[in-house]
């Protein structure tokens, strides 16, 4: 399973882009207004540090202007993939772009028929908000399961599962297990998938160990 960043802070994708865990960036407007920064520069610098799908979110909501906007952030750099709502216009906007190669991160998901759909519509990405399902008192996974399941099914789908909306590490943990193709991780849930009290209190141990025997031999 790949594991993208869900960030727009450069020096955290670079932290992870330099350890080579990470293999694309996803952003949304959100992250964007609140940073203060333009859409287009926060890409482009973005792109400059990883060579992977880096996700750059449409604001419109008519076909037209989500084509338009998709067209001016693939010019940014060959390796942004245009994030596109899963609605009727998005569908088609999907359509085009990835007709002309474009890759196409189909985003707010929460079923597996608006799934199909967007895999019909040539989607590279279906990004599945598992978190947002959960907070509903739905079973976001669930949404995963079935998604992998009907595309099992279907040797000619070629879009791939991208379990979004992380929470915690247990979302990795169980989204792993299910076989999804992707997961897009907060910078903070990425940190805690390495942290074990275990293991830090094994290093202790060993430390102390050592400077007892060096102590032994002087």
């Amino acid at each position: 399973m790949k594991l993208f960043l869900d960030t727009i802070d450069l020096a955290e994708i670079r932290f992870f882009s330099d350890i080579g865990i990470i293999e694309g960036v996803t952003t949304n407007p959100s992250l964007i207004a609140a940073s203060g920064r333009r859409t287009s520069e926060t890409i482009k610098e973005i792109c400059s540090i990883i060579d992977a799908p880096v996700s750059a979110e449409v604001i419109s909501l008519d076909s037209a202007g989500m084509i338009d906007e998709g067209l001016q952030l693939s010019a940014i750099s060959s390796n942004v993939a245009i994030k596109i709502p899963v609605t009727w216009e998005g569908l088609k906007a999907c359509k085009h772009l990835s007709n002309k190669g474009i890759m196409v991160n189909m985003t707010l998901c929460f079923s597996a028929l608006q799934n199909l759909l967007a895999a019909k519509s040539g989607a590279s990405f279906v990004s599945v908000f598992v978190g947002r399902q959960d907070d509903i008192g739905s079973d976001g996974m669930q949404i995963i399961s079935d998604t992998i399941g009907i595309y099992r099914q279907y040797p000619d789908i070629c879009s791939k599962v991208l379990v979004a909306s992380i929470r915690s590490p247990l979302h990795i943990y169980n989204a792993a297990k299910l076989g999804a193709d992707i997961c897009t991780v907060p910078p903070k849930v990425m940190k805690q998938l390495l942290e074990h009290p275990l293991t830090y209190k094994g290093i202790e141990k060993f430390l102390q160990d050592f400077k007892k025997s060096e102590t032994v031999r002087t």
